[in-house]
């Protein structure tokens, strides 16, 4: 009896079959990691497409919403992509297939694949783009450029103020940055001392002019963020000797795939869910050439 006892707790320690979830159930997990109410107001996040009820084994993270995108999910066998920028942000009156982006959509719903957009509410996250990005580039993550006031723990935010392993010149930490970061025709741009001792940075993944003032403020030696332009680049160097470190846009937002991926994976772990998670190595930055022009006299 104490035998077949033994061998009846055995059998009813045996892990259940993984089974697919419904898109509603990774709908909720996501929506838990990055609140939409927690995305700017002007943005346009949350679920663009898809059936709730339909069971989701594969999923894609990727950075833009595009057609070579919808392509690549369809050839993975997808059924959901998740994509940090938005698809239509300013909103539309047409999905007609004759323009790109309804082309995507009837992409996607032809061939029953959903799509999810966390975009402003991944950014201030925890973790969030900026850490990802951070991690990246194995800088030490000390708070957020910009804390969220509704964040009693001091977590969330956009930014990060971050820390090197060891202190590095510009130039140096550049080099870093663009052996790290994917490859783009743009590479990396560099305005300050490349000779400048680099001890403390701030990362913002994505277009990060508009924190030039929380930059300055705190007292960091560098910045590393995209989309930087002429004029506020022109005035920040004549405001102080910070040293701004200018990357593709989509190269600085590619990292939190990964880390949106690894969380995704884990979750799926502890719900027992027979799920596949995928990122894409797509290279969707627009820009596809770049030239140098002659070094300055």
């Amino acid at each position: 009896m104490v035998g077949a006892t033994a061998r009846a707790g055995s059998l009813c320690s045996v892990p259940p079959v993984p089974s697919a979830p419904r898109l509603a159930d990774v709908l909720a997990a996501l929506d838990a990691l990055w609140p939409p109410e927690r995305a700017e107001q002007w943005d346009a996040v949350g679920t663009v497409c898809g059936d709730p009820d339909a069971p989701v084994t594969r999923v894609l993270f990727a950075v833009d919403p595009v057609q070579d995108t919808a392509d690549e999910a369809l050839r993975l066998g997808a059924d959901l992509i998740v994509t940090h920028h938005p698809l239509y942000l300013r909103g539309t009156t047409t999905v007609a297939a004759s323009t790109f982006k309804g082309r995507v959509v009837h992409t996607l719903i032809k061939n029953g694949i959903a799509l999810h957009v966390a975009h402003t509410n991944a950014d201030s996250a925890d973790p969030g783009v900026s850490d990802a990005l951070a991690g990246a580039l194995d800088l030490r993550v000390v708070r957020p450029l910009v804390p969220d006031p509704t964040d009693p723990a001091g977590r969330r935010g956009l930014g990060r103020i971050c820390e090197l392993d060891r202190p590095a010149t510009l130039r140096d930490f550049a080099a870093r940055v663009a052996h790290r970061l994917p490859a783009t025709a743009q590479g990396i741009r560099v305005a300050g001392d490349p000779d400048a001792l680099v001890r403390t940075v701030a990362v913002s993944g994505g277009s990060g002019d508009s924190l030039f003032d929380q930059v300055r403020a705190a007292g960091v030696d560098a910045f590393l963020t995209a989309d930087l332009r002429h004029h506020p680049v022109s005035e920040a160097t004549q405001h102080s000797p910070l040293g701004l470190v200018d990357a593709a846009h989509w190269a600085t937002e590619w990292p939190w795939c990964e880390q949106a991926a690894a969380q995704l994976d884990e979750i799926s772990d502890r719900h027992g869910w027979d799920l596949r998670v995928h990122v894409s190595k797509t290279v969707t930055d627009p820009w596809s050439a770049h030239h140098s022009s002659g070094a300055p006299n």
